[in-house]
């Protein structure tokens, strides 16, 4: 199948039920949620999200990496390791697991994996006195921090940071961090799922059982060094890591031309709704909740309407 083949590209995304989701991703996002069970995750832009537009409608974005390679990815990406970036729609009724994730060296050395997993985190909605884990107390060493995992009392250890809507943080890989109840939040990470979960606050998963742990691991590849930081970007640039970068765009009815600079795009409306469009092509519009994808194979674009936009791509 030639490139020409690729177009402006509407995508469904792949739903995952969490013993700690909720219901916002419907009442606030916009997203239908079958029965109901408690929905934590909504993976935007992944191998399992699927084309929900033109031609190849139903087809998962994974076989069309592999399919289309760098026409889709852009160049310096393996096909065959998948989608280089996830971007999720996060909710957080409770809290998550604390747990930390190697980086690509050690996720190579430790697992076999092609990438380790340094992500960002954007709020979009926070309750009152909302919360997020940013690490251990300074000073805390590795034995200090496997004995309190041992002796479940690792709360005792962790730093809090209320947040609010609109906040920004960055997370490289290492860093000891959790998600806290009253949160809905856009995640961009690099495409791995590696996760070192250290403590789960005593519940069951699930199935009834409690919920693996990784002690060994996952303090040998915890940051007891530096602690992120939280911030409200002022420009439209939020992210700008080694491995993405994450823009914020309000369109209050102006249009606004991207250049792709040879990387794909990955589109999700958070507010309003805005019609996405490239020369010669069908344009595709994206309501609250929805997500595009915008193939590296297109030189540039042009996002119009009134809505607020979150755009990511590799650095």
């Amino acid at each position: 199948m030639s490139a020409n083949a690729l177009y402006p590209l509407k995508l469904r995304p792949a739903l995952h039920t969490k013993i700690w989701g909720g219901r916002r991703l419907n009442t606030l996002m916009g997203k239908p949620l079958p029965g109901s069970e408690l929905y934590g995750e909504s993976w935007e832009l992944h191998d399992t999200a699927t084309v929900a537009n033109g031609p190849m409608r139903g087809v998962h974005v994974g076989d069309l990496a592999r399919t289309f390679g760098a026409e889709l990815l852009g160049s310096g990406n393996n096909p065959e390791d998948g989608f280089p970036l996830l971007a999720k729609l996060i909710d957080a009724s409770e809290w998550l697991s604390i747990q930390a994730h190697p980086n690509d060296e050690q996720a190579q050395e430790l697992e076999g994996d092609p990438r380790g997993k340094s992500e960002a985190w954007v709020v979009l909605h926070a309750e009152a006195g909302a919360q997020l884990v940013i690490g251990l107390r300074r000073g805390t060493s590795r034995e200090e921090m496997a004995e309190a995992i041992r002796c479940n009392r690792l709360e005792e250890l962790l730093v809090y940071v209320e947040v609010k809507a609109g906040d920004a943080l960055f997370i490289p890989a290492n860093t000891i961090h959790a998600l806290g109840p009253g949160l809905l939040i856009y995640e961009i990470q690099q495409a791995s799922d590696v996760t070192y979960r250290l403590y789960d606050w005593g519940r069951l998963g699930l199935d009834g059982q409690p919920r693996e742990l990784h002690i060994d691991k996952g303090v040998q590849v915890a940051n007891l060094d530096s602690l992120p930081r939280v911030v409200q970007p002022e420009g439209d640039l939020l992210v700008d890591c080694a491995y993405f970068r994450t823009w914020r765009h309000v369109l209050s009815g102006r249009g606004l031309a991207i250049e792709t600079q040879g990387r794909f795009q990955s589109l999700t409306c958070i507010a309003g709704k805005c019609v996405v469009e490239v020369a010669a092509h069908e344009a595709i519009e994206l309501s609250l909740g929805e997500t595009g994808l915008i193939p590296a194979c297109f030189d540039i674009f042009r996002i119009r309407g009134a809505g607020t936009i979150l755009r990511s791509s590799q650095r």
